[in-house]
């Protein structure tokens, strides 16, 4: 993966966390963990740096805020060319489309011990689950009591919303590849 591809789309996904408002890098960080995990995962570290090149191209604004028990912080805002720059990156086609790039497929793909394979994909469900559970309490923290639809209808923004769903139909797949694989693996080692 070229960095030149990895640094352009944190840049763009920072910039449209700070559509939802002013943050500190910890905010951000946690709002990554949330809401952007499920398609653009990033560290802190990553995060700070971004937001420090962002800050010194003029795409957002830092102010320090002063704390009494804890060490001062600082709170970024989206600046005008922010907000010009994420239109017109949104505005673009991406550049090539979505290519699945997983470890897990290359070591099913290589297997030939259905135990130690079946431990990998038992993982993985596992993993997808909590994710998937992650994203739920998400949703009903978007949706505050409300429907679906009178959240679309009646909400500011809906890319947010329409994002998690993205995520949440990732893990439903998941789930449901990883049990055909576990069923088959069953299957085979019955058969054998």
């Amino acid at each position: 993966m070229r960095c030149y591809g990895v640094h352009m789309s944190l840049k763009y996904a920072v910039l449209a966390a700070l559509l939802e408002g002013e943050a500190s890098g910890y905010e951000l960080s946690k709002l990554f963990d949330v809401s952007f995990a499920n398609f653009w995962p990033a560290t802190p570290q990553q995060l700070y740096r971004e937001l420090e090149r962002l800050a010194r191209d003029g795409l957002v604004q830092a102010r320090f805020v002063q704390q009494e028990r804890r060490p001062n912080k600082r709170m970024f805002t989206l600046t005008e060319a922010g907000r010009d720059d994420l239109r017109a990156f949104a505005a673009e086609p991406p550049r090539r489309p979505t290519a699945i790039r997983d470890e897990l497929l290359i070591k099913v793909q290589a297997g030939e011990d259905p135990d130690a394979t079946r431990a990998l994909v038992e993982e993985r469900g596992t993993w997808s689950r909590a994710k998937l559970d992650r994203y739920e309490r998400v949703r009903e923290r978007l949706l505050a009591g409300r429907t679906e639809e009178e959240y679309l209808r009646e909400s500011e923004r809906v890319g947010p919303y329409l994002t998690l769903l993205a995520g949440i139909s990732f893990e439903e797949e998941n789930q449901r590849w990883c049990e055909r694989v576990l069923t088959v693996l069953s299957r085979r080692v019955r058969l054998g």
